[in-house]
């Protein structure tokens, strides 16, 4: 068993709304931590027991220092240095934050999300792999405004392919933009919600942000961008060789993709599934996958999309 102490309003913030933050440390590291006064008791095993003095150690460093935590942030946090011990919480909210445009401040909320983040800086292609709800198309969003606006890159280009550009969207009312914008809400969706409405506005009318269906990338070299292809399950093996080849000097690309979510016609390959094998290999590439795990909407998306998981394996589907 090993002592610590603690300023009172910090083992306040530290616990939590009925102790919550420290209920689910416990859970995490399979720990026993119990407070007298000031002073916090920690019972478990040696190595859990160094990680939580690790943390409450950071904990007492970074409260002295005038940072603030939620109850969530601090949960994201434990959970990401149980699941890799050489992460800690002054790395999470020292070095993992990043503020894109100056309206809202973000952080990797598991370790797969910090682990896709670190790839994006990393490389040149990228491609997020996964289930629904793990972050992939919105923080790929965010990695491109965060180098529009320190003008590592001059524009944004986001597309997505439109599976239904067929016949059904012509009987859609409006001109081709209208038709085809319902495909692209989501990406707009994060942009609002990452710059001020304003400053989105003024860029997709100057042409610093596009967005626009796969169809209108063909013929186009794109240099000096950060480009993403979002729901890349449903472009065609010709459509993601087509995109694949626009990229130009000086250019970023992430491509996002859910396997389990794959629209076309019977018969057709998916382009992602393709790429996956063709390009595994090749140096400058990097693939993050992602899994029930990493799901950061609902806690009841979380628990859907595992059972619709199990329910696949067990061959019933």
């Amino acid at each position: 068993m090993k002592k610590l102490e603690l300023p009172s309003q910090g083992l306040n913030t530290l616990f939590g709304v009925q102790d919550q933050n420290i209920k689910y440390l416990e859970s995490l590291l399979d720990v026993n931590i119990g407070a007298r006064g000031n002073e916090l008791l920690i019972d478990g095993d040696e190595r859990d027991i160094a990680t939580v003095q690790q943390v409450l150690s950071d904990f007492s460093d970074l409260f002295a220092d005038g940072n603030s935590f939620t109850d969530k942030e601090l949960r994201d946090a434990f959970k990401q240095i149980a699941e890799d011990r050489a992460y800690s919480l002054k790395d999470y909210f020292l070095k993992a934050r990043f503020n894109p445009s100056g309206k809202k401040s973000l952080a990797p909320k598991t370790a797969n999300q910090r682990k896709y983040l670190d790839a994006i800086a990393a490389n040149d292609l990228v491609f997020g792999i996964g289930v629904a709800g793990t972050g992939k198309s919105y923080l790929a969003v965010a990695m491109a405004i965060d180098a529009l606006f320190k003008k590592q890159v001059s524009r944004i280009i986001l597309t997505r392919p439109a599976v239904e550009a067929g016949e059904r969207l012509g009987f859609l009312p409006g001109d081709l933009q209208e038709k085809v914008d319902p495909y692209l809400r989501p990406l707009y969706d994060a942009l609002f919600d990452l710059v001020d409405g304003e400053k989105v506005t003024k860029m997709l009318e100057k042409r610093i942000i596009e967005i626009a269906p796969l169809a209108f990338m063909r013929g186009r070299t794109l240099s000096d961008a950060f480009i993403i292809l979002d729901e890349a399950q449903n472009t065609t093996s010709e459509q993601m060789k087509m995109f694949l080849t626009r990229i130009g000097f000086g250019s970023k690309a992430v491509v996002t993709g859910d396997k389990t979510q794959i629209d076309l016609p019977r018969g057709q390959k998916s382009g992602l599934k393709e790429a996956e094998r063709v390009l595994a290999d090749l140096e400058g590439i990097d693939f993050v996958y992602f899994s029930e795990k990493d799901v950061v909407r609902h806690k009841l998306v979380q628990m859907i999309v595992k059972a619709y998981e199990e329910h696949s394996t067990d061959g019933d589907a």
